[in-house]
């Protein structure tokens, strides 16, 4: 980001660019925020209609590693409406993403693009999402299926991605089976449901024995339709499937002495898995031994809010706090020390988590103080190669030099972000959910931690 003047006759900034800190650095009157749209292979933003604080990116057949453009993906999100009845389901398509790649320093910028805004949102579906990285606007396409209530998380199953489960604040966990309508999405490309049409459906499954709402939710990937779901009452419920539907051990898990926030399934083991809390503390569960924690420690000095167990280091968690703080620790130190690495660059509560899917180092953080960012587990910092890097940009960006060198990006114009998820198959994609819509991004530095099989 830069800082520049706002003046409508200053295209080209007076002064030279600063990098601006959020949280450290004051606007000034007469100042505002510039993207480098250098920094973005692509970025772009849009909406379903009402704010989601949930999604999650739908897995598809159109190939395992996607690197060129044009680029399709399919998601569902809940929506968070201002009256009960009027929450749904959205079940959508965005095709025809186009972007270009970009040196990692450019020799000049256009002025057309630096005056470009990529990422205002507006409750108007039809709105014309600006791009950062050139290209035509997407084809966003959308289905609609009525929720009671809003939807505090919804999750695709791996395996089967045309199920997918919700927690609702009504206190019901529900699962779906949304295949007609991602069958519909995928046989054409023509924007649809422009008249904002929510259609009624019945889900597969509707569990009412959580005492208490919840947000934790997660489906195993090593057993198809396994499923467990925690509540803001401190309970863990693990469902089984049994054929068309799922039988829900009425006898919770229980070990944490506050709501249970967060879920995630061991990538490698059918029966472990792992439990964050209000009460601090990240939790291991077996479901062969009882309804108790294998291990339980303390994590944070606040809230777990999510955790993040890496697919491709099966022995690292990641896990972000109440306090803007985020950890890595090692799962096979758990009786020791198992922290690896904390990190305390946010200022606000830490929202999301995520594991990079193609890089085993690196993992997207978002926070309440509006920001997004991207580290790099693997980065040291190098003096040789940031005399090198600055001698070649003509600008003089004034770089803080405290910054952490694992902080691989930052990512701003999102107001209030709840939730990230890298693409499976799309690799260095991540989308992000906020107050005011969607992003898809693709940082321009993050090709350069892709694994040579996927280049």
């Amino acid at each position: 980001f830069k800082k520049e003047d706002a003046s409508p006759s200053s295209v080209v900034p007076s002064a030279a660019a600063k990098v601006w800190q959020p949280g450290v650095d004051e606007m000034e009157e007469g100042e505002e925020l510039q993207f480098d749209p250098s920094a973005y292979n692509y970025l772009r933003g849009f909406n379903i209609g009402w704010p989601c604080l949930s999604f999650d990116v739908v897995q598809d057949s159109l190939g395992l590693v996607r690197t060129e453009f044009p680029h399709t993906l399919y998601g569902v999100a809940g929506t968070q409406a201002d009256q009960q009845s009027a929450n749904y389901i959205g079940i959508f398509k965005l095709s025809k993403i186009t972007g270009k790649k970009r040196d990692l320093v450019p020799s000049s910028l256009n002025n057309d693009e630096e005056m470009e805004d990529d990422d205002s949102s507006s409750s108007d579906e039809d709105e014309d999402m600006g791009d950062a990285a050139g290209g035509n606007a997407p084809v966003l396409q959308i289905k609609k299926v009525a929720h009671q209530g809003c939807v505090n998380r919804i999750r695709s199953m791996t395996q089967e991605p045309h199920i997918c489960a919700t927690w609702g604040d009504t206190g019901f966990v529900q699962v779906w089976d949304f295949s007609s309508h991602l069958n519909s999405l995928a046989d054409s490309d023509a924007p649809n449901n422009r008249d904002g049409t929510v259609i009624k459906q019945t889900p597969i499954m509707k569990f009412g024995g959580h005492k208490d709402e919840g947000y934790a939710i997660d489906w195993s990937p090593v057993v198809p339709g396994r499923l467990i779901s925690g509540d803001c009452n401190k309970c863990i419920h693990l469902w089984e499937p049994t054929g068309d539907s799922w039988k829900v051990d009425s006898t919770p898990f229980t070990g944490h002495d506050a709501s249970v926030e967060d879920l995630q399934w061991s990538p490698t083991e059918a029966n472990i898995f792992a439990s964050s809390s209000v009460d601090g503390k990240i939790a291991i569960w077996d479901t062969r031994e009882g309804k108790k924690p294998k291990f339980i420690f303390k994590a944070h000095d606040a809230d777990v809010n999510v955790i993040s167990w890496n697919r491709l280091a099966s022995c690292m968690i990641a896990s972000g706090s109440d306090d803007g703080s985020f950890s890595i620790r090692d799962l096979r130190e758990i009786k020791d020390d198992s922290l690896v690495a904390h990190f305390k660059y946010h200022k606000k509560p830490i929202t999301s988590v995520e594991w990079s899917p193609h890089e085993a180092s690196t993992l997207a953080v978002s926070s309440d103080d509006h920001q997004l960012t991207i580290w790099d587990l693997s980065l040291e910092r190098d003096k040789e190669e940031e005399a090198e890097f600055k001698a070649k940009v003509k600008e003089q960006v004034n770089a803080p030099e405290d910054l952490p060198p694992q902080l691989l990006f930052v990512h701003q114009g999102q107001k209030d972000l709840k939730e990230l998820h890298w693409h499976p198959q799309i690799p260095g994609m991540i989308i992000s959910t906020a107050a005011d819509g969607f992003n898809v991004l693709m940082p321009t530095n993050i090709d350069v931690t892709l694994p040579s099989a996927a280049s």
